[in-house]
């Protein structure tokens, strides 16, 4: 039905599609390039060396996102312990320092996303990861003659490391994405959710473990050090994970040596299908217009609501504990982000048996319900400490279930190999857009209205977010991704794009060996 709709709109309803129902270059690769290796995507890449960088990138991907997830959260713990240390840390301080983090991010998945279509997923991994480290060091060593200097050195250091973690969504995920499919195709999006939300979501609880155990190191007297140190291991996490999977690998194949991401490979899909000139942008979005629409608008109704009761979780439950002491808050706050996880492992189990959509649908609507009982009975539910940190757990890991596993599973599925590093990084970036958006407005909301009000609030999101994905996200089946790229090759073609197609060993005109298959079906659409 999508086919036939875009057919239509672009008036090519009724012509036959001038295409050659000749095998595909990979389908002549493997069958004729390398008798020795069958199932080689080419003569010049074995099957061995690509099942290996195929599966790198899987683990690479999970370990990435861990450090940005270990990022997105570490102001949760830093806003309570700057604000014991300074009284010259408001709320609008807390908030420009948590919100450089997102604009980084805004600008990082937008480039980012460019450059993992432009010069290939490699290259856009490389530079992120940089990014975090060069952040995080200036983080770590924040200094200035006055707190409020102190704020704007941080400002800038979060900033930087924003750019490197958001740029990491789009690089780290489509190509997790695109190496599942390649080495379990069928379970591609449990897979993919086990190495992208999990860690994301497992950072709140990581760094909430780490701020407690250099607490307690370093005593409730040393709160300076207890946050630098905190920086400083964001710095190392990433580094040191990269060697050990470096070290990993060259134990596992000594013949090829996979140091850090520098020898991953692009995957068969992106060497196939990347478009790296004369990208048609006005056929991307006359194609995508309506998914993009459903990713962008869910994904900025997601942030909006779960980046500020992220953030300033420690400093919600710090008011219902009605306590100053900091170990006691982490706790609490710690209990909360490890509720929230179970949604994580819900959502992998149902994706595939509801389907992307419905599942996410079911996540919104917990927004809707934990929120409007929190909002309502705010000042009952309150005065229970573990009743309230119970149900705000379940209002965030109804979040994981639904739109925080499924809406980077379905921005890296429901877009062509060429233009899904893009596509995703405006996703996301609007997504950040709705966290910054979040972020500023819920102090306001706070002071103006009431507590209560931000879980009301996040229950008007939950039902908007159930209306756009209704309206505006496919309901994906978890088929080859290859296919789904084939049609978008097709449509191009028939649109009278005439481009180059893939790189290295895979580079073709677009308009040659789309498959047999494709033809038929799209063929078919038009007479229906």
């Amino acid at each position: 039905m999508a086919v036939q709709e875009i057919t239509e709109a672009d008036n090519i309803s009724g012509q036959d599609l001038a295409i050659s129902n000749t095998p595909s270059p990979v389908e002549k690769q493997q069958n004729v390039a390398n008798p020795d290796d069958p199932e080689a995507p080419s003569a010049e890449v074995s099957s061995k060396r690509q099942r290996m960088s195929d599966l790198f990138t899987i683990f690479c991907a999970g370990f990435a996102l861990i450090s940005d997830g270990y990022q997105n959260n570490l102001m949760n713990a830093t806003n309570v312990v700057l604000t014991h240390l300074y009284k010259e840390y408001t709320s609008y301080y807390s908030t420009q320092v948590s919100n450089a983090l997102l604009v980084g991010e805004i600008l990082g998945q937008i480039t980012i996303g460019l450059v993992c279509d432009y010069l290939g997923r490699k290259w856009a991994i490389l530079i992120t990861t940089a990014l975090i480290v060069v952040g995080g060091i200036l983080g770590t060593a924040a200094s200035a003659g006055t707190p409020i200097g102190l704020f704007w050195f941080l400002t800038v250091a979060r900033g930087i490391t924003g750019f490197g973690t958001g740029g990491e969504y789009p690089a780290s995920s489509v190509s997790a994405s695109e190496a599942a499919n390649e080495h379990t195709p069928k379970q591609r999006g449990p897979v993919f959710i086990l190495v992208t939300n999990l860690p994301l979501s497992f950072g709140g609880p990581f760094v909430l473990s780490v701020f407690l155990i250099v607490l307690n190191a370093a005593g409730a007297n040393h709160l300076n050090t207890v946050w630098r140190v905190c920086f400083g291991i964001g710095v190392i996490w990433p580094l040191s994970v990269s060697i050990a999977l470096a070290s990993f690998f060259a134990i596992a194949n000594r013949n090829q040596v996979f140091y850090f991401r520098w020898k991953m490979l692009n995957s068969k899909l992106y060497r196939r299908g990347a478009i790296k000139k004369r990208v048609p942008y006005k056929l991307v979005i006359r194609y995508y217009w309506k998914t993009l629409i459903g990713t962008s608008g869910a994904w900025f109704l997601y942030d909006f609501v779960t980046f500020p009761n992220g953030i300033f979780s420690g400093l919600i439950i710090s008011s219902v504990v009605k306590t100053k002491d900091i170990q006691t808050t982490i706790e609490w706050t710690l209990l909360l982000g490890s509720l929230a996880l179970p949604g994580v492992f819900i959502g992998a189990f149902l994706c595939n048996r509801i389907g992307r959509k419905y599942t996410m649908m079911v996540g919104f609507s917990g927004y809707l319900i934990f929120g409007l009982i929190v909002g309502l009975a705010y000042d009952q539910v309150t005065k229970i400490v573990p009743l309230f940190v119970v149900l705000y757990g379940l209002m965030q890991s109804s979040g994981n279930l639904g739109p925080g596993d499924m809406l980077g599973l379905l921005s890296s599925e429901a877009y062509a190999t060429s233009v899904r590093g893009t596509c995703y990084g405006i996703s996301a970036a609007l997504g950040k857009v709705g966290a910054a958006v979040g972020t500023e407005a819920f102090t306001r909301i706070q002071d103006n209205l009431g507590k209560r009000w931000t879980f009301i609030i996040s229950a008007i999101a939950g039902i908007s977010g159930i209306l756009v994905t209704w309206f505006f996200i496919p309901n994906i089946s978890g088929e080859d991704l290859q296919k789904g790229d084939e049609k978008f090759r097709e449509y191009l073609v028939a649109n009278g794009w005439d481009g180059t197609m893939g790189e290295d060993d895979l580079q073709a005109p677009a308009a040659k060996g789309i498959s047999e298959e494709v033809v038929e079906e799209l063929n078919e659409g038009k007479t229906t």
